[in-house]
């Protein structure tokens, strides 16, 4: 495994309100992945920036949300316990680690708070994501 095990998947999806409350809305991510780029963007373990698991190749939204595709390093105990984790299906969680730029609170959606411009800066993989829907599976 040293050259890593290949992941893909949707690490939020838009239009769907999350555990935390939080819709994101298509093109949230734009000017966040044109001014950091994919590798600015880091891949850690459960959102802990002292664990780096991997590396994403390609961050990319389309209509669904934001689509990635990323390397666990295989050199590392992490990458190897992550790849070894999903291979069994006992793991699969996406999350992003972000500051909101610009949002707004509809009126008729008490408590949303919809994201329409996001500081991306880390997409973690986790064991519970906010949104159901934000998983990864493995490519190879």
């Amino acid at each position: 495994m040293s050259d890593g095990t290949l992941i893909s998947g949707y690490a939020s999806l838009f239009g769907i309100v999350d555990g935390a409350g939080d819709k994101v809305l298509p093109g949230a991510f734009r000017k966040s992945l044109m001014t950091r780029g994919t590798s600015r963007i880091a891949m850690l373990w459960q959102h802990d920036q002292t664990r780096p698991i991997g590396r994403w190749e390609r961050i990319v939204e389309d209509r669904v949300g934001l689509r990635v595709i990323g390397r666990l390093i295989g050199g590392t105990a992490l990458g190897r316990e992550a790849a070894c984790l999903m291979k069994a299906g006992a793991l699969s969680g996406l999350s992003i680690g972000f500051q909101a730029r610009k949002a707004t609170r509809p009126r008729d959606q008490r408590g949303v708070r919809c994201l329409s411009e996001i500081d991306l800066w880390e997409i973690s993989l986790v064991t519970f994501p906010q949104v159901e829907g934000a998983r990864a599976r493995l490519l190879s």
